[in-house]
């Protein structure tokens, strides 16, 4: 089959591309920016690339399908034409998922609001780790697996980031309704893309909807420690097992403790031992991560609630790229970027890193980028979570023209009010202005110990990248 993906340089879309070449499917694709290193990746895999979106290019490819990605709306030319014409079939990218490859596996989908990546990254390590082959793909760059996306054995599970946006301009429904969940899990839920869900219990509706598609011989691994999940009810259609901090779970974290090397926790599966980890993720969230991925591959990998898998292969696993990644540590100065986007994520990060640096001067550098973060849906929450730091440097909205004043994050507001209560904070027009600034501030050697952190779910204008530079210079 001759297959065309639409938006084909993203992270999902390009490694669902990379699948499906995987596949023996012949692959081409498009996207409105051709660049790397998905572009290289396509490339070197046989995808072909085209820049730019050409109604007369596609007519004359001759392809089978075309896979619209979920960030291609009406008024794109080639959309315009496909529906026009009516000469091609077109679906969504976790229709195309769910019929090409999902349907016959046993599939792991990793929902919830935070730490989709790294849990199904974890959940996929762990499966090879214990000798299976199993089928992945991962919304992101992981450096354990080596890869972001993997066919596996059709024998083993096939482990997906459930993400609950729509699935394309035509089908408004998450995208983990697709997937087929054999092991669900639900690590976090909080309100989130405010473009799409109207509040809290809009989201904890479509988690609900896809609760109901767990068979009868699958299992729903719940966080049991989140009182937003309470909303999907006791499940009794499935097995339900557990996992959190508190006594009453299945699964229980204990003996949490970080280091300035990373942390150490142990996991206990009904009051009985299951393992003792010590590894170089931080955070008390990661440690949920790795618990949660470990019960759901136990699960899949036997159907046995006696969790049996070796969690031995933690000590080796080095994370997500752009997760708490760290990309200078030398005396005096760590620089790290962080895709987070939530007041959440970036409150439990910025929590963890006081505790690995106790003596550290923290400097958040934050970009209004994602489509919740863009508005003022959650600035006091954002405020909250920043008040973590010590130094707080805030980038412009981005696509802030598009914004009316009234519904536009308002970073010179969120600056004035962490001022008050003590904490540097700066607000910026332009991240060249930003950092200029950043760079004058913070990487003249002295005596104070700084480590700057810049949250993100894009580019943040390529000043991460020169900013590392510099602090290595």
């Amino acid at each position: 089959m001759r297959v065309y993906f639409m938006g084909v340089c993203g992270t999902a879309m390009g490694n669902a591309a990379l699948l499906a070449r995987s596949a023996g499917h012949e692959v081409l694709g498009a996207d409105a920016g051709v660049y790397p290193p998905m572009s290289t990746v396509l490339r070197e895999a046989g995808v072909t690339v085209h820049e730019g979106y050409d109604p007369s290019r596609l007519a004359a490819l001759g392809v089978d399908v075309v896979v619209i990605g979920n960030a291609m709306s009406r008024g794109n030319p080639e959309i315009e034409w496909l529906l026009d014409a009516r000469s091609l079939p077109f679906t969504s990218l976790p229709e195309f998922l769910y019929s090409q490859v999902l349907k016959k596996r046993k599939n792991v989908v990793i929902s919830g609001t935070h730490g989709k990546t790294t849990t199904t990254a974890i959940a996929a390590f762990l499966l090879r780790e214990n000798g299976r082959d199993p089928g992945f793909l991962i919304g992101g760059v992981p450096q354990d697996p080596p890869s972001g996306n993997h066919l596996g054995n059709p024998g083993d599970p096939f482990v997906i980031e459930g993400d609950e946006y729509d699935s394309a301009f035509f089908d408004k429904r998450s995208k983990f309704i697709h997937y087929a969940p054999h092991v669900a899990v639900f690590n976090n839920l909080e309100f989130d893309h405010a473009d799409i869900f109207r509040d809290l219990a809009d989201v904890q509706r479509t988690f609900i909807h896809f609760s109901r598609i767990i068979p009868r011989s699958g299992f729903a691994v719940v966080n049991g420690d989140e009182a937003n999940l309470k909303a999907l009810g006791s499940m009794p259609w499935t097995t339900v097992v557990r996992v959190g901090t508190g006594e009453s779970n299945d699964v229980r974290i204990a003996a949490f403790v970080e280091t300035s090397s990373g942390s150490r926790f142990d996991l206990h599966w009904r009051g009985s031992p299951w393992a003792q980890v010590a590894w170089s993720l931080p955070g008390l969230f990661n440690a949920r991560n790795a618990a949660m991925a470990a019960t759901a591959a136990a699960l899949a990998l036997d159907g046995n609630i006696a969790p049996r898998v070796s969690l031995e292969g933690l000590a080796r696993f080095r994370g997500v790229r752009r997760r708490q990644e760290v990309l200078v540590s030398r005396p005096g100065l760590t620089v790290i970027e962080d895709f987070g986007h939530h007041p959440t994520a970036l409150a439990e990060t910025l929590r963890s890193l006081r505790s690995k640096h106790p003596t550290s001067t923290l400097a958040a550098v934050f970009e209004p980028r994602s489509n919740t973060a863009r508005l003022r849906t959650l600035q006091a929450a954002f405020e909250r979570a920043l008040a973590h730091a010590d130094e707080v440097y805030l980038g412009p909205v981005n696509r802030a023209g598009a914004l009316s004043e009234a519904e536009r994050f308002d970073a010179e507001a969120v600056a004035e009010n962490l001022e008050a209560q003590g904490i540097n904070a700066r607000q910026f027009d332009a991240n060249a202005e930003l950092y200029e600034v950043l760079v004058a501030d913070t990487l003249p050697v002295g005596k104070i110990s700084r480590v700057v952190i810049f949250f993100t779910n894009g580019s943040f204008d390529g000043i991460i990248a020169r900013y590392a530079a510099a602090a290595k210079a």
